[in-house]
């Protein structure tokens, strides 16, 4: 149980940033939100969802490419919680364009969002946890920070650097009692890759349920799509006592994608 622990979540608004913070908040942690778009109700999700434990649940909107955003963040959270106790990175965005024709204005982004932006909350958040003696963090990084796709140069560079920058954390902090882990989730049915079926269904001339198959078939041996709720409980798993030595790991949850 997490009860009287407060968990940050970027890009937590939707999709597996929102089912991590479900997932965190039924075992009892206080939970921050963080994204764009409609807060009110993913806040209500995971208020209701740690309701038995009496949770309070915060929101900031920091704009994860902003320096000055993430700290004004981090500092909130210390006056309004205390401090950070788990720290999931997941905010995170996409371009898909060969790299001759890739906007450079699209790589910095990239960089900036799937990157940077887990160095600045690791910066401000890993200082409270070694003082508490207690911290957790996840970073969501994908099983594209293992192996490469065509068309995803900035994104597969990001992820890549997440998986690396997860390994030295870990090792600075191998003596102390917080835990530095990546997880690398294969396709996941968010929104985004919703929209990738539905082209695919499109291109291709075949229902919904095809298209996802093509779609899973083509890196995902287990033609099953990863979900919110396994990445989840698996970052409820890297923060508990039985993990407490899991350190500086690449967890791949792919269906078999990175085992070919």
């Amino acid at each position: 149980m997490l009860n009287g622990k407060t968990a940050l979540v970027t890009g937590s608004t939707s999709g597996i940033g929102l089912g991590i913070a479900l997932s965190l908040a039924r075992q009892g942690a206080n939970v921050v939100l963080n994204g764009f778009g409609d807060a009110e109700e993913p806040q209500a999700l995971v208020r209701e969802a740690g309701a038995a434990h009496g949770i309070r649940v915060g929101y900031h909107g920091a704009d994860m490419s902003q320096p000055a955003q993430i700290a004004e963040m981090m500092a909130q959270i210390d006056r309004d919680f205390g401090g950070c106790d788990i720290l999931v990175n997941n905010a995170g965005i996409q371009h898909v364009a060969p790299l001759d024709e890739f906007p450079i204005e699209r790589w910095d982004a990239i960089i900036a969002i799937n990157l940077s932006s887990a160095f600045h909350t690791m910066r401000l958040a890993l200082p409270g946890m070694k003082q508490r003696g207690w911290g957790r963090v996840v970073n969501i990084a994908s099983v594209h920070g293992l192996v490469a796709s065509t068309n995803k140069s900035a994104y597969v560079a990001a992820k890549h650097g997440l998986v690396g920058l997860t390994k030295t954390v870990a090792l600075e902090t191998a003596t102390t009692p917080v835990t530095v882990n990546a997880i690398c989730p294969g396709w996941v049915l968010t929104p985004l890759v919703q929209k990738q079926v539905d082209a695919r269904a499109l291109a291709d001339g075949v229902d919904g349920d095809e298209a996802k198959r093509r779609l899973l078939a083509e890196k995902q041996p287990s033609l099953q799509f990863t979900t919110p709720e396994q990445l989840g409980e698996l970052t409820v798993f890297l923060c508990s006592e039985a993990a407490a030595n899991v350190r500086g790991q690449s967890w791949a949850l792919d269906g078999g994608w990175t085992a070919q």
